[in-house]
């Protein structure tokens, strides 16, 4: 599979199955929507960098209500796409997931008081407002052992629809990065089954994503032109990491930071990726070397906005508002859903939404 290099127009037909996109950030899920063949209606988002970039990308979606998800109603959103309650086909959201994250969750009183934890009773809110045919969630494998997912589960199966949910990992979907995700499917009137994995030849890795990219300052996209500014002895050192999956553990003790030799753990960080091998989890931290394995493979940098957005699957010509910095963008980039991995999951649903279509399984 080769990177994605421009974003899928729009369907253009009265006919395909139409989907709403909730807590939609700069449009990940969209456009993987898109590549299922979804017709994307409307989107909910409230940061206003995501929303810029959102636009910029999806100027087909009718209808993009850029406020706090509690104040958008169902009723709303069917008023304006002229549909009834039970005629959208799917609705699908991936509710902002640091309050149930593994490093949040080290400290359980916090994590359970995360005010973001909540949202996930407005997707369920929609879901009973909306009583789409078909539902698409993800989130981080935390999630699933709160209850307020089991209630989520208790509701929407008590709504009629057949549940097929699981952690996977992106990389086994044809996504060059190692991204472990809870995925919920949900439908009604037909079975809904999980999509097969690739196998391990199949797999994406860095080289196919970001390989051949010219180096920053010389490409014309300033997504791509990023440039960095660092302490000598940080960049002597990142200089010295070897090329393809290095780390700083390759290193002696006299190149070890002071930071490093104060904890014994997150090996990762001031690592590089590897050509021929998926890439960590992108995080929003991809533009500073002390917060992953994130330096370019071979280049003596940390990997760009746009690499880290082909790693994430987004098209070659996404756009992302860059003038707003790279750390808003990087943030956006690295919360958003890898659009191969929610096309393929969409597409499970699609053909159970055919299924049910036509009587049933």
């Amino acid at each position: 599979m080769d990177r994605l290099e421009s974003l899928p127009p729009s369907t253009g037909d009265a006919a395909a199955p139409k989907a709403v996109d909730l807590f939609a950030g700069c449009g990940g899920l969209t456009t993987g929507l898109k590549l299922a063949g979804f017709d994307v209606i409307a989107a909910v988002e409230f940061e206003a960098g995501a929303v810029e970039a959102y636009k910029l990308n999806h100027t087909d979606v009718g209808h993009v209500y850029d406020k706090d998800i509690c104040e958008v109603k169902g009723e709303t959103i069917l008023a304006d796409a002229g549909l009834r309650v039970g005629e959208l086909d799917l609705l699908a959201g991936c509710p902002p997931c640091q309050g149930f994250s593994r490093m949040r969750t080290l400290n359980r009183g916090q994590a359970s008081d995360d005010p973001r934890n909540d949202l996930v009773d407005q997707f369920l809110r929609l879901v009973e407002e909306l009583r789409p045919r078909g539902l698409l969630m993800e989130n981080v494998p935390g999630l699933a052992q709160d209850v307020r997912y089991a209630k989520l589960l208790t509701r929407v199966k008590a709504l009629g629809y057949s549940v097929a949910d699981e952690v996977h990992d992106a990389a086994d979907y044809g996504v060059p990065q190692r991204r472990r995700r809870l995925i919920m499917l949900a439908v009604r009137g037909a079975t809904v089954e999980l999509p097969s994995k690739v196998s391990e030849e199949a797999r994406m890795t860095v080289r196919q994503a970001i390989h051949g990219l010219p180096s920053p300052g010389s490409s014309g996209d300033p997504a791509q032109d990023v440039t960095e500014c660092r302490q000598p002895h940080v960049q002597e050192m990142i200089a010295l990491i070897p090329h393809d999956g290095g780390s700083r553990g390759d290193l002696g003790a006299e190149y070890e930071l002071d930071c490093h030799k104060k904890c014994d753990g997150f090996y990762d960080v001031y690592g590089r990726m590897s050509w021929d091998y998926v890439s960590p989890t992108i995080t929003s931290g991809f533009v500073n070397p002390s917060k992953g394995r994130f330096l370019h493979p071979t280049e003596n940098r940390c990997i760009t906005p746009r690499e880290a957005a082909l790693l994430q699957t987004f098209p070659a010509d996404y756009k992302f508002p860059m003038e707003r910095g790279k750390y808003p963008v990087a943030r956006m980039i690295g919360n958003a859903l890898p659009p191969v991995l929610a096309k393929t999951h969409a597409s499970a649903v699609a053909a159970a939404l055919a299924r049910a279509a036509q009587g049933g399984d």
